[in-house]
């Protein structure tokens, strides 16, 4: 059995195993401030859910985000110790990718000139998003643009100046959608084992000016 583990905390905390098309069980967790105090028990509960042995996966997926820092590098270390922990290949999988397939999964028609998009609140009044024109031959959505941050009065200017309607979907992060796409990826060789956070924005935190001189140097 091909399964593959698939964890995000770009929102909540989602984690599913899937094995092809078939879901062999999806938790999630509402809840965007307690990533690190949900983890744990929803990895033990969908492996039993799903009657899957820890050994018996054959990969695990890191939902990349865009995604604030704090929530989403829970999920990514969580993914990392978990493949390292069962010897097993660890891939990384943008998770605008897997909304946007369970967008087309429900019905959702896109074109260039009317993609999906998708977006995600990146707080500070600005929001993560990203542009979809479809699904390519293999099931996998097709990226107009690359993830990015603004503020949403700067897309909305962004989009008129394109020319492009975009549509909407109120879908939600599925971890089992990032899995399937991980899967998708993986038959074609478009997979990737970068899990490299994509928060899109420069640390909060930054390194002291260093303090000026005060009085007279004493020699």
């Amino acid at each position: 059995m091909n399964a593959f583990l698939a964890i995000d905390t770009t929102t909540g905390t989602s984690v599913a195993v899937v094995a092809g098309d078939r879901v062999l069980a999806e938790i999630n967790v509402d809840d965007r401030m307690g990533h690190s105090e949900n983890i744990g028990s929803a990895l033990a509960e969908v492996l039993k859910r799903a009657d899957v042995r820890a050994s018996d996966l054959t990969a695990v997926v890191a939902g990349r985000g865009p995604a604030p820092f704090t929530g989403l590098r829970v999920g990514i270390a969580a993914a990392v110790a978990f493949a390292e922990g069962i010897g097993r290949p660890l891939f990384g999988v943008v998770s605008h990718d897997a909304m946007a397939l369970a967008a087309f999964d429900a019905g959702l028609q896109a074109t260039a000139e009317h993609p999906l998009l998708i977006t995600t609140d990146a707080r500070r009044s600005e929001v993560y998003f990203t542009l979809y024109s479809g699904l390519d031959s293999h099931g996998i959505p097709t990226r107009m643009t690359e993830p990015a941050v603004a503020k949403p009065a700067d897309l909305e200017a962004l989009l008129q100046e394109r020319g492009i309607t975009a549509q909407t979907n109120d879908v939600t992060m599925s971890a089992a959608a990032l899995g399937r796409v991980a899967q998708s990826q993986l038959l074609v060789g478009l997979v990737s084992d970068d899990v490299t956070a994509l928060y899109l924005r420069a640390p909060d935190a930054v390194e002291p000016k260093a303090r000026g001189r005060i009085g007279k140097a004493v020699s």
